[in-house]
C-alpha cells in the first residue's frame, strides 16, 4: 500500500553495499573511538564514539551505542543507541531503544520497540561516507587465503635404528 517502486540499480547498491558481519564487539567489552570503513559490525558491548560504515550496523541485545550520529547503509537495533541515526534502513526489534532524530528511507520496527525522536523518511539518503577504497584484497579474502594454506606438520623424531616414537599417555589403575 505505502510502497514506493525501486529501480534495479538503487536494489543493486543495497544489496552490495549491506555485507555480513565481519567484526564483532563482544559482551563485556567497552570500547571508546571510532568505527570507520566497510563491511558488517555487530556490537554486543558498550561503543562511545563516531560510526561511520559502509554496511551493516548490529546492535544486538546487551549491545550500547552512544554516537552523536551513527550513519552506516542498514542498522539493526536489539540494544541501545543513544544518538541520531542516519541510514538506508532501519530495523527496531521489541528489544530494541533508541533516543534521537532518524533520517531513512526505510524504517522497520517491532512490536514493544522504543524510539524518542523524530523520523524523516526520505526518497534517497546520503550518508556522506569516504569513497569506497580502490579494489583491494579484503582482510577477510586474506584470512580465507591464510586458512587454505597447508601448514606443514613435522615428522615423529626417529630413533637411531630407524623406527619412530610417538608419545602416549599412560593408562592408569583406579
Amino acid at each position: 500500500m505505502f510502497k514506493r517502486s525501486t529501480s534495479p540499480t538503487e536494489t543493486s547498491q543495497q544489496v552490495q553495499a549491506v555485507e555480513r558481519i565481519t567484526s564483532v564487539l563482544g559482551p563485556g567489552v567497552i570500547w571508546h573511538g571510532s568505527i570507520n570503513g566497510s563491511g558488517g559490525v555487530r556490537i554486543e558491548g558498550a561503543f562511545e564514539g563516531e560510526i561511520a560504515l559502509r554496511g551493516m550496523l548490529v546492535v544486538g541485545e546487551t549491545g550500547r551505542v552512544t554516537c552523536q550520529n551513527v550513519r552506516a547503509n542498514a542498522v539493526i537495533v536489539a540494544g541501545a543507541v543513544r544518538g541520531n541515526i542516519t541510514t538506508q534502513k532501519l530495523e527496531i526489534r521489541a528489544s530494541g531503544r533508541v533516543w534521537g532524530d532518524v533520517v531513512t528511507t526505510a524504517f522497520v520496527t517491532d512490536e514493544g520497540a522504543f524510539l524518542r525522536g523524530q523520523i524523516r523518511m526520505e526518497e534517497t539518503v546520503d550518508l556522506e561516507l569516504e569513497p569506497a577504497p580502490d579494489v583491494t584484497p579484503s582482510e577477510a579474502t586474506q584470512a580465507e587465503i591464510i586458512a587454505q594454506t597447508p601448514i606443514p606438520v613435522p615428522p615423529p623424531a626417529s630413533k637411531p635404528d630407524g623406527s619412530s616414537t610417538i608419545a602416549r599417555k599412560k593408562k592408569t589403575a583406579n
